[in-house]
């Protein structure tokens, strides 16, 4: 699915929604489940993005749901991979996530990647600004390149309308608001969650 003329949401992702960016590198946004990598790079071969065309990965949070294939795409890509420091921990098994989360450890196993780097501290990386949103998990971002910002888990979108995360999905419900109200201060035409479709954004954000 096509949102600008370089940003586009990978099809075989659908609900949970990962993004590629055709910048100046090629980026992927977050990794999906655990069986979605060989769908990803059949949507990217669709899109003429051979694997070793992908220079980065950026990753939203810890959540399985969003770095399942990533240690697949890793060795399929050869990319670097970039995450929050806080959710490093929990994505290479060193640490259990907060909360009903910790379960679904035990019942779902993935991988953990061979290399991965804590996003810079200056927060950006190329054209793409890191946004620490920390309430969904510890080390939430989202990410924001030229108009489209990538919310990750930040909330959702249904019918045209964001909408709260579920709260028991959330390490803390008071922070997430807050980080919800940061990316206020920003300016962005398209908001690109990972569950639901992207939309406009149209100030739909004070709402919540």
């Amino acid at each position: 699915m096509k949102i600008t003329d370089a940003v586009y949401a990978l099809d075989s992702t659908k609900g949970n929604y990962v993004y590629v960016v055709l910048g100046k590198e090629i980026i992927l946004i977050d990794t999906g489940r655990s069986k979605n990598g060989e769908g990803i790079l059949s949507d990217l071969k669709s899109m003429n993005v051979d694997p070793i065309d992908i220079k980065h990965i950026f990753i939203t949070h810890h959540d399985m749901d969003h770095t399942g294939s990533l240690a697949y795409l890793e060795q399929a890509t050869g990319a670097r991979i970039w995450a929050s420091e806080e959710d490093i921990s929990v994505i290479c098994g060193k640490k259990n996530p907060d909360g009903l989360k910790k379960l679904v450890k035990y019942i779902i196993k993935v991988n953990p990647p061979k290399n991965i780097n804590p996003y810079p501290k200056d927060h950006k990386i190329g054209n793409v600004e890191v946004i620490p949103t920390p309430g969904h998990t510890r080390g939430h971002v989202c990410l924001l390149y030229k108009d489209v910002m990538f919310i990750g888990d930040l909330f959702r979108t249904s019918d045209g309308k964001i909408t709260p995360m579920y709260s028991l999905m959330n390490w803390n419900n008071k922070l997430q608001k807050e980080s919800i109200s940061k990316i206020n201060k920003y300016h962005f035409n398209w908001i690109c969650p990972a569950h639901g479709e992207p939309i406009r954004n149209k100030g739909q954000i004070n709402e919540l």
